[in-house]
């Protein structure tokens, strides 16, 4: 990712820790989009035919990824396409990658399980022409299922679906993983992350929404804090290694207590692509969950 000579450049004026986490975050997001995918802990994509060293060499890699996270916190931002300017998608996914962004998030709705219809993997192809950065689809539909193999054939590198669509979670998991792409699972406000426990050790993200999902710029629930908070401690009490994700009202104000109560990756949409040139908005956000890292207990 290229970028601008006379861009700003927040780390001179973040203390040591803020400019090691960003050092560590260049070096992360520098590696192959999937590189740290499941698939390629298991390149034959079969979990059946995993011997049991397979096994302790993914134990490994967790405790290891556990390891760095608690060295070197790695804040993401992953500006939503739906708030784009469409007659400019290329042009504004681009200036939001210019400005710190190391993945797209891309919302995906059906009409039916959330009140909208949004893009599909045709959108996701043209996309990934023109981005050299890690495509984060997020399935708000139902049968996901029939789906997932023309997103994988689009272009995406995670796929998430929602807890409420799957009548059998595991297996669309499952699913997605055997594509060779990262696994996602997103929960709605009012489902309880409990509900996760039986896959939290399968996912490479939980998705927690901060908002009822179906339209961009809605005011962000603050409960939402204590459901990152509880699956934080969910994770290090299972010793899995599962990134956190929230979405929905993600700005300056809302970007640092999330940050505290434990997210890493913020779909932000309306506040990057709705408030003038998105590089300068995605740079604001990373200083500001940078700086929100500080503070984390």
């Amino acid at each position: 990712m290229g970028c601008k000579k006379n861009r700003t450049q927040p780390i001179d004026s973040m203390g040591p820790k803020i400019r090691k986490t960003q050092e560590f975050q260049r070096e992360y997001v520098s590696r192959e989009p999937r590189a740290i995918s499941r698939s390629s802990r298991f390149p034959e994509h079969s979990r059946a035919s995993h011997h049991l060293s397979d096994r302790f060499a993914l134990r490994a890699k967790i405790a290891e990824n556990t390891r760095a996270r608690e060295a070197f916190i790695l804040i993401e931002i992953a500006p939503s396409i739906l708030s784009a300017d469409f007659a400019r998608l290329a042009e504004d996914a681009n200036a939001a990658v210019r400005g710190g962004a190391t993945l797209l998030h891309v919302d995906v709705m059906d009409g039916h399980f959330v009140p909208n219809i949004t893009i599909g993997p045709v959108v996701v192809k043209s996309l990934r022409k023109v981005v050299d950065v890690p495509l984060d689809c997020h399935l708000m539909i139902e049968n996901p299922d029939e789906y997932i193999p023309d997103f994988v054939k689009a272009g995406a590198n995670r796929i998430s679906v929602h807890q409420e669509a799957c009548v059998h979670l595991n297996r669309t998991l499952e699913l997605i993983l055997s594509h060779g792409v990262q696994a996602g699972v997103a929960i709605n406000p009012a489902t309880p992350v409990q509900t996760l426990g039986e896959v939290l050790d399968i996912v490479d993200v939980v998705l927690v929404m901060s908002v009822n999902p179906g339209f961009g710029g809605q005011k962000f629930i603050p409960g939402s804090l204590e459901k990152v908070r509880k699956l934080a401690t969910m994770r290090a009490a299972k010793g899995v290694g599962f990134r956190i994700e929230i979405d929905g009202g993600i700005d300056l104000d809302t970007i640092a207590p999330a940050t505290r109560a434990g997210a890493e990756i913020f779909v932000a949409g309306s506040h990057v692509f709705g408030h003038g040139d998105p590089a300068r908005s995605v740079e604001g956000l990373l200083r500001a969950a940078n700086e929100a890292t500080l503070l984390r207990a």
